[in-house]
């Protein structure tokens, strides 16, 4: 998983980028082999200024055969916001694995994707139906 860190209104040095990509990464790590990069940017929103929840970091992560997923989390603090930002981010893609793992079938109870249907009557029936109606 190539992870590259971008940076707007916050001095980007290398230190900067190395610790903002190894958080994303320790969060992310289950996923390494789903993911093929991820991008952080984090900026802060009112410049030189200070405020609540300036600071905002956006991670993107393109999972593989799948659109890309992006979220973000605004904090006082860049830490936070990077901490925040990761979290979101592991759920997201907790939510795609649960998704891509299970499906819900007719029968209303959940079956794993490679698992066959077990019911096989259903599926003779069904196809009898087509057959009966012309539709092979």
């Amino acid at each position: 998983m190539q992870v590259q860190v971008h940076t707007n209104q916050i001095e980007g040095s290398a230190r900067l980028q190395e610790w903002v990509g190894s958080a994303v990464m320790d969060k992310l790590e289950y996923f390494e082999e789903l993911l093929t990069r991820v991008v952080v940017h984090i900026s802060d929103e009112n410049a030189q200024k200070s405020g609540p929840d300036d600071k905002r970091c956006q991670i993107e992560a393109r999972p593989k055969g799948h659109q890309s997923i992006s979220v973000t989390h605004k904090a006082a603090d860049l830490g936070i916001a990077v901490d925040g930002a990761a979290e979101k981010m592991r759920h997201a893609l907790e939510h795609l694995m649960g998704r891509l793992e299970a499906k819900v079938v007719s029968t209303g109870r959940m079956q794993e994707a490679s698992e066959e249907p077990t019911d096989a009557l259903l599926q003779e029936e069904f196809l009898e139906n087509q057959q009966a109606l012309g539709k092979d």
